[in-house]
């Protein structure tokens, strides 16, 4: 299994600090975790959001790829439809060569009513324009000259330069939380970047398998809100409030986009239990999959039986959340490589 970390450079108004701070402090973690031997560091992108999630991953995975020489570096994800594809291309292609090759580009068709309002882009657009994306992405990575002419996007002479070092491009993957966007990865050829649980990796590979793709060459990469302390309960203390703010934040915009077919089964319970509540709720889940807090015997057990369950190749885990003090977040860095990691290799 790949190991990696989600920075979403976040800053919720309650703990707000100096927003260079937080930047500062999350390219760090992106060197320790190189130090430390994971696998991949991962950003997340939204717009307009009043803690400040960070709206622009390209050039945030540049700043990381010149402090790091080893690990990988991808987008978990950009929200292709609220996006120029062909601009999209040329930035990952800069960020491939500025990294050697170590870029993975995630892309999804988004969710939040907000952004799409803000950029005057209908939603009921989305998987149209994200299919017709990521075709212009492909083309542009491995074509010379071509003209596109689709229902969102026009084109004339596209022959993009200089192209990205991996070859014949760098692996993209297609976020997915529900049937139709889950077999449209499968049927397109690129990973999953997951956020459900086993029964939709479970559709993919059936899909796969369906549209003659070997399993074997298509990866599931699953979020997972992780975190380890020395003691199950002062994992929980430091985390408990910080992951109430991030579930209760995406379940009030989940409920705002009421065409969301899969929303009420991203949580285990109606309502995100309260903090103090939350660590004594039994089988508590966040986007389908158990959270994993507690001690290293607690984090490395959960995640064996996790993978045991499904087919998982990519760990994405959220351990910074936001407006954790970072040396929280390096403290379960630490811990999950040094006693974690090891025993799931």
């Amino acid at each position: 299994m790949d190991f990696g970390i989600l920075l979403t450079f976040r800053n919720p108004p309650q703990w707000q600090r100096p927003i260079e701070n937080i930047y500062d402090e999350h390219i760090e973690q992106a060197v320790l975790a190189e130090q430390l031997g994971y696998d991949h560091v991962w950003t997340s992108e939204h717009h307009f959001f009043d803690d400040a999630w960070s709206p622009s991953l390209l050039p945030i995975l540049g700043a990381i790829a010149m402090r790091t020489r080893r690990i990988r570096l991808g987008t978990f994800i950009i929200i292709l439809p609220l996006q120029d594809p062909v601009r999209v291309a040329e930035d990952a292609a800069t960020v491939d060569i500025l990294s050697h090759g170590r870029l993975d580009l995630g892309v999804g068709q988004g969710y939040v009513v907000s952004e799409f309002e803000s950029f005057r882009i209908s939603r009921r657009e989305r998987a149209s324009r994200l299919e017709e994306g990521l075709e212009l992405i492909r083309r542009s990575f491995t074509e010379e000259n071509f003209s596109f002419d689709g229902q969102h996007y026009k084109f004339e002479h596209i022959n993009l330069m200089p192209k990205p070092i991996q070859k014949p491009y760098p692996p993209i993957w297609v976020a997915a939380m529900a049937k139709p966007s889950v077999t449209r990865a499968a049927r397109m050829g690129f990973h999953l970047a997951g956020s459900g649980g086993v029964d939709l990796q479970q559709i993919y590979d059936a899909a796969l398998t369906e549209n003659k793709k070997e399993i074997s060459k298509h990866h599931i990469a699953q979020l997972r809100a992780v975190y380890v302390g020395e003691t199950r309960e002062k994992a929980w203390d430091d985390a408990e409030q910080h992951l109430y703010y991030t579930m209760a934040a995406y379940n009030r915009r989940f409920k705002e986009a009421k065409d969301l077919p899969w929303s009420d089964a991203v949580f285990s319970n109606p309502e995100v239990p309260k903090p103090g509540q939350m660590r004594n709720t039994p089988r508590l889940t966040f986007f389908q999959a158990p959270i994993a807090i507690g001690s290293p015997d607690d984090v490395a057990r959960d995640i064996a039986n996790y993978s045991k369950a499904g087919r998982v190749t990519h760990l994405v885990m959220w351990m910074q959340l936001p407006g954790m003090p970072a040396e929280k977040a390096r403290r379960s860095m630490e811990l999950f490589a040094k006693e974690v990691m090891p025993r799931l290799r």
